[in-house]
């Protein structure tokens, strides 16, 4: 019975005609269009030798022969790169007779059990003959089960209707070396689909035709248009069946090799790595180069900037220390920053240690440097935990600047979070990164440590942190107890225990002791966004009517964002208004200047983004808070993409105001905390105490504060895929970003005004590549995605008289969209083939609607100040 696997006949040499096809194109495109080529050749195959003992214990020969190199799809001869050029000459002679060479497969109950093949031939050629094998490999009955190929070891199902076998090859499940990376954040990641199938033909038990495809999608989750598709295809098909020679009688398989050829050697069907060597690659420093005027500090805001950053990088991770320090040792401090971005955004070991050995922790004077590294390593894509070593470590030793110390262990916060949600909290460095800061905070006695120490469990979001955390929203003082409730705010609901809603309810209703406005609004927002239960809604509207003024304003203005933007919790306060006598005229219709509202930015197929945008006041006009949120989420996922927060307390003094109640004795302050890409950067004071706030009023040069600066490397992903046919492919998407954040706040006592302004500078480039390697043509796209805009936040208040005006305005400039993609196939000679298009668009400035209240008041403040020339005291 050979109901096991295929069987050949004695004494016949089967002739099969054999293709391998690869295309690549963007995801919806039809493929008459793509790049790519086409391996065809005529395959000999014959049986050598039976197993005696097992007729299903079979030794095959497969002989490829009379190869040929075309394009895919037709193409005039003007733009065929294979035209007039012999398979010799395109494949190199020694390669083309090392695939010539014929190879050997033992065959037990239809599974490749050895393939046998010339030790030190190519890897290239080696794999496209894995690749032919690979499809010889078929059992009779249905069913699955792990079975090794080309593709590593795979789970296989088989699909049985009389002739037709079907092969499913599970490809996410393939045991194979596999290299790349994936950026943190899913939503600036890439999503891949593989799939694998076969299908045979039989007839008279062994095979009459074979079709295989494999497919594999790549699509950016954030703007899918960016997408690319590989596709692969094989055909065998039976020509003719001839009298072929007889078998060589053997008791083993040893001694029919060594009859055969003692050279043959049983080599895996695996594939091997393969990588071809770039003969032309300029070196980093001639890269760097060429690339280095677009990274000037006066160009960060420009797509040309993200672009050089992103091509740095790449050559970055191909360089060696050595290469990468000679850079950082000769550049101008100017160019300096930028070149520390890159590097640190490279990630590989070399990078690591080349930007460690350069900067100098103990000297206060490279300080920006540090900063910037520190950033980049915040910002790091796919952190390893050598990374969070290095910095445990240095924070540990002589830092010379506090800010650098403190923003060490913000940092750390940061990469513990990455570490952990990608399974690594167990890492030795992660446990040890993590006790470090639990430990130090509880012995913190400064509130500098207890602040610099709750920022970093504010990035780490550790569940065992929550009850610390707790401790200080609730007995800190001021700033810190703000900090900590604004730390609980970043946790996901999920992790919101009940007694942490008790917390957030006694810290609102003030039931244990009195707490500033700042901290109490934070509380009330995280009780509503946890699933509030009806009773602790109930307690919330009662208790405005009841709040200081502004105060009162605001918390009215955040339940009515809810209900209008259909927050979660708006169905519940719905049921509550409509059961109660809450909903009283009076209570709902206090002055005040405070609010809070949401906003779309873009409604997209792919994401959406929101801002949000809330205000509170003191009594007397002064502000204690604007908080600036800009959220991304697609369906399943939310990205944290901007915070700007401006904080202000005890400046009634300047304008000769009464403080608010409790608030009496709050030294005079203002400083701006920044949010980016759900990475708590280190705060900005504008000014602390009196003495400071005076003489920077006196000097008033009102120049705004550099708040971020640099560049980021948003999307960082690399698959590499061993195609069945043979070829090596591979996917890899990049985003950059060049941002320029700063943001101010000016007084003019003349006018009785104040100001604050946040400006938003960044440029993205997004570039793409999906390309199929083979060792004598790289085809492959692509695409590039590229835009500048500029956001700009600003608030007026008048405080000349009660309610003050306040005017906020937040604009988008008009900005510059393009998306060009290339399909390319080339040959190493440089004879290469093109196909561009691409698209330029507009989209247009906007001026953000907030709330209808809002547009009156602006209208009256620049109504107001129309006849006067403004001159800032």
């Amino acid at each position: 019975g050979h109901t096991t696997g295929p069987s050949l006949n004695n004494d016949k040499l089967y002739k099969f005609a054999y293709s391998a096809e690869v295309y690549v194109d963007q995801v919806k495109a039809s493929l008459q269009k793509s790049a790519g080529y086409r391996i065809s050749s005529d395959v000999d195959v014959n049986l050598l030798w039976r197993n005696p003992d097992n007729d299903d214990d079979q030794l095959i020969k497969i002989t490829i022969k009379d190869v040929q190199v075309e394009n895919v799809n037709e193409r005039p001869a003007a733009k065929n790169i294979f035209k007039g050029k012999s398979t010799e000459k395109l494949i190199r002679k020694e390669y083309l007779e090392a695939l010539q060479r014929p190879m050997v497969l033992e065959l037990v109950r239809g599974k490749v059990k050895t393939f046998y093949s010339y030790q030190n031939e190519p890897g290239f050629t080696q794999n496209i003959k894995r690749g032919l094998a690979s499809l010889f490999q078929l059992q009779l009955h249905s069913g699955s089960s792990h079975e090794v190929d080309i593709s590593g070891k795979c789970s296989t199902t088989y699909h049985v209707r009389q002739d037709q076998v079907t092969k499913i090859k599970d490809l996410d499940s393939c045991e194979i070396e596999k290299k790349g990376f994936t950026s943190h954040n899913p939503i600036l990641d890439v999503t891949t689909k593989a799939t694998s199938a076969t299908v045979y033909v039989l007839e008279d038990s062994f095979i009459k035709s074979v079709k295989a495809e494999e497919n594999f999608v790549f699509l950016l989750n954030y703007q899918r248009k960016t997408g690319a598709k590989i596709v692969s295809k094989q055909r065998l098909d039976l020509k003719s069946v001839q009298a072929g020679l007889g078998l060589i009688a053997a008791k083993q398989v040893a001694s029919v090799i060594k009859t055969l050829d003692p050279n043959y050697v049983a080599i895996p069907l695996e594939a091997e790595p393969v990588k071809s060597e770039c003969k032309k690659c300029p070196s980093l420093s001639e890269h760097w180069q060429s690339i280095r005027e677009h990274m000037h500090p006066d160009k960060l805001s420009k797509a040309e900037a993200a672009k050089a950053f992103l091509s740095f990088i790449q050559n970055i991770r191909k360089a060696t220390k050595e290469e990468i320090l000679k850079i950082i040792r000769t550049e101008n401090k100017e160019f300096l920053p930028q070149v520390v971005d890159a590097v640190t955004s490279a990630q590989t070991p070399e990078s690591l240690e080349a930007v460690l050995e350069f900067l100098d922790f103990k000297d206060a004077s490279t300080s920006i440097l540090q900063e910037r590294f520190l950033y980049a390593c915040g910002f790091a894509s796919h952190p390893s935990e050598m990374l969070l070593k290095s910095l445990t470590e240095k924070f540990k030793g002589d830092v010379a600047n506090e800010e650098i110390r403190e923003t060490i262990v913000i940092v750390m916060g940061a990469l513990i979070r990455k570490l952990c949600d990608r399974g690594g909290c167990k890492l030795p460095a992660v446990v040890e990164a993590k006790r470090l800061i639990l430990n130090r905070l509880e012995k913190a006695q400064k509130d500098d440590n207890v602040q610099m120490y709750l920022l970093a469990l504010k990035n780490a979001l550790l569940p065992e942190a929550i009850p610390v955390l707790l401790k200080y929203a609730e007995s800190g003082e001021g700033p810190i107890s703000s900090l900590a409730a604004t730390a609980l705010q970043r946790y996901d609901p999920s992790f919101l225990t009940k007694e942490v809603k008790e917390t957030m309810n006694r810290i609102y209703h003030q039931t244990r002791k009195v707490h500033e406005k700042t901290v109490r609004t934070t509380a009330a927002a995280i009780i509503l966004n946890s699933n509030p239960s009806y009773m602790e809604v109930k307690n919330i509207l009662l208790s405005i009517g009841e709040l200081p003024m502004e105060m009162n304003k605001y918390m009215l203005s955040m339940i009515q964002d809810i209900l209008h933007f259909e927050m979660p919790s708006s169905k519940t306060i719905r049921q509550v208004l409509k059961d109660m006598h809450t909903h009283n005229y009076d209570r709902f219709s206090k002055m005040g200047s405070s609010s809070a509202y949401t906003g779309y930015v873009t409604r997209g197929p792919d994401v959406s983004s929101t801002y949000s945008l809330d205000i509170l006041y003191s009594g007397s006009g002064i502000l204690r808070r604007s908080n600036m949120n800009i959220h991304v989420f697609d369906r399943n996922t939310e990205l944290h993409a901007l915070q700007v927060v401006i904080e202000a307390q005890g400046l009634e003094s300047i304008i000769a105001a009464t403080p608010d109640e409790g608030e009496e004795n709050l030294d005079s302050f203002a400083g701006m905390s920044a949010i980016l890409f759900d990475f708590q950067l280190r705060p900005v004071t504008f000014f602390q105490g009196y003495g400071d706030l005076m003489s920077k009023m006196l000097s008033a040069t009102g120049a705004p504060m550099n708040v971020v600066k640099g560049l980021v490397l948003l999307t960082d992903f690399l698959q590499e895929i061993q195609l069945q046919s043979g070829p090596t492919a591979s996917a890899e998407f990049l985003g950059g970003l060049a941002i320029d954040i700063s943001g101010g706040m000016e007084f003019s006592l003349w006018y009785r005004e104040s100001k604050t302004n946040v400006k938003n500078r960044v440029a993205i480039f997004i570039a793409g590549n999906t390309e199929v390697d083979s060792f004598f043509i790289k085809t492959g796209m692509e695409t590039t995605l590229e835009a500048e805009t500029a956001l700009d936040f600003i608030s007026t208040v008048q405080f000349s008289q009660y309610p003050f005006l306040v005017c906020m305005q937040m604009d988008r400039v008009e900005s510059p969209f393009r998306i060009h993609m290339t399909k390319y196939e080339s040959l190493p000679s440089g004879r290469r083939y093109t196909a561009r298009k691409g698209k330029v668009a507009m989209l247009a400035g906007n001026e953000y609607p907030l709330h209808q209240e809002n547009s009156n008041m602006c209208k009256k403040v620049f109504g107001a100040k129309s006849d006067s020339a403004s001159s800032w005291f």
